[in-house]
């Protein structure tokens, strides 16, 4: 897979995460849903911390939240480019398509993230209790690397209480798939199973 083919499928994906994510944003409130099927909603939600919702703070007590949010931002800003030299290396060395292919899912996904936590902030204001407009002018919600990071796909397949039997969780209710998430992270989580399920293959040695 070459570097232009790999250029390429990271602007599409990009571009259909970047574009479903606007469209949400300026049109749905937030926690707004719209059911689709009974097992799958468009569920308008924002992430302001790690995956699955996750906080740096929750890992690292006494750090104030902005200070949390400047810190995983930077430390996208910084993996981004490791993973995009990564991408370079690979289709250089001509290695096995589906290694490429794979980085280039990671890269996208993360990339697309990265612009809602840079920029967002500065060009939405809030969706809390109203529509988001795009560059206000009276300014977005918070500042540069303060964004928060759209989510809006949600798979509730099964809803319903444990039966009694299941250890510890017995009688609890369980809902599968709770996480709310966007084409960017189902991008990453591509490339991540890719590299797992294809590992040899992968990181196979040409002669």
């Amino acid at each position: 897979m070459s570097l232009k083919k790999s250029i390429l499928l990271v602007i599409i994906i990009l571009l259909i995460d970047q574009i479903s994510k606007i469209y949400i944003k300026t049109h749905f409130t937030l926690h707004e849903s719209v059911e689709v099927f009974s097992w799958f909603k468009i569920y308008f939600i924002e992430n302001e911390g790690m995956a699955w919702g996750t906080r740096i703070s929750d890992i690292i007590p006494n750090i104030s939240d902005r200070t949390a949010k400047t810190c995983l931002t930077l430390f996208r800003v910084v993996a981004i480019f490791g993973i995009g030299y990564w991408l370079f290396s690979a289709t250089k060395k001509r290695s096995s398509k589906i290694l490429i292919c794979a980085i280039a899912l990671i890269f996208a996904g993360a990339l697309g993230n990265i612009i809602d936590s840079v920029f967002y902030g500065v060009l939405f204001d809030d969706s809390l209790n109203q529509i988001a407009s795009f560059l206000p002018e009276e300014g977005g919600y918070d500042t540069l690397l303060h964004g928060k990071v759209v989510d809006m796909l949600y798979f509730p397949m099964y809803k319903g209480y444990l039966p009694e039997w299941i250890p510890k969780y017995g009688g609890k209710f369980f809902t599968f798939f709770e996480p709310v998430f966007n084409i960017a992270d189902m991008a990453i989580s591509t490339g991540f199973i890719m590299l797992i399920v294809f590992n040899k293959r992968a990181f196979a040695k040409r002669d």
